[in-house]
């Protein structure tokens, strides 16, 4: 009994050492807030820093054979360089850590903490993306869950809730997002409803562009993680749903690999192995 509860009292002991975690954790956070404002120096550090695309798509991009993101889209080429984002929508875009969540995994000698980050990015004109990272340092996680979420970002497709005056500014239809057992759905509202919903699907539905929404959700919100990709996976779907003002027949074009075919048949010729000295 007695070993039983001093075994309980060193578990005790371990989730202090998760508490602490946690206190790490707040310090990180303070010191992430003064390292997110020095980071928009460092992005235009970056810049100096050349960027050398190791895709196709990225060396389209890179010189200017891709006129807007929406190409890309157009032939649902998969977007593997987070800096063919930041080509398009650099300066626009605005990143938000919506939540950092120590996740462990039971060891033999105790727990691993690691962190796991959730980066919602966005123009706040249609465009979105989501990105979730796990690492064991809270700004690695971060970092890395800025790339992915520019990875993933999207395009997003507004509407009217009645008359058509004006810009769109509300969900095209009513659209259905889930993951888990979060089940998100977005319902158009007329101008000047705001958005009627739980601060996080409010956050992202803010940062694609909508300025009216009804929401309504069930399953375990509390999970803001599944919550957070349910709502994104509502938004995708606005451009997913066929209305019939889009029934006109498709006139199909080359898609950019086609169309700049000898151009990516040049062999591409990497600068920067010449320049590093050591």
């Amino acid at each position: 009994g007695d070993r039983g509860g001093d075994r309980g009292g060193d578990r005790g002991g371990d989730r202090g050492g998760f508490g602490r975690g946690g206190g790490d954790r707040g310090r990180g956070r303070g010191g992430r807030g003064r390292g997110r404002g020095n980071r928009g120096a460092g992005r235009g550090g970056a810049d100096n820093k050349e960027w050398f695309p190791c895709t196709k798509l990225g060396r389209l991009v890179k010189d200017g054979m891709i006129k807007k993101i929406e190409e890309i889209y157009l032939f649902s080429l998969p977007i593997k360089e987070a800096e063919i984002v930041d080509f398009f929508l650099g300066t626009k875009l605005k990143d938000e850590v919506l939540k950092i969540m120590p996740v462990q995994k039971q060891t033999r000698a105790g727990q691993r903490t690691r962190f796991k980050a959730f980066v919602a990015i966005g123009d706040y004109d249609g465009h979105i993306g989501l990105g979730v990272k796990c690492s064991k340092e809270v700004a690695t996680a971060i970092r890395g869950a800025i790339i992915l979420a520019k990875l993933s970002v999207i395009p997003v497709r507004r509407g009217y809730w009645g008359n058509k005056i004006g810009m769109p500014h509300t969900v095209p239809c009513k659209v259905t997002g889930k993951c888990g057992s979060v089940l998100v759905r977005l319902v158009p509202a007329p101008r000047g409803t705001g958005l009627v919903s739980a601060p996080v699907p409010k956050k992202l539905l803010s940062m694609a562009g909508f300025e009216d929404c009804y929401t309504c959700a069930t399953g375990q919100t509390a999970t803001l993680g599944n919550f957070a990709k349910a709502t994104f996976a509502a938004i995708a779907a606005t451009y997913a749903y066929l209305t019939p003002d889009m029934w006109s027949p498709t006139v199909f074009t080359n898609s950019p690999y086609q169309e700049f075919t000898d151009y990516l048949a040049k062999p591409f010729v990497k600068q920067a192995k010449k320049e590093v000295k050591y």
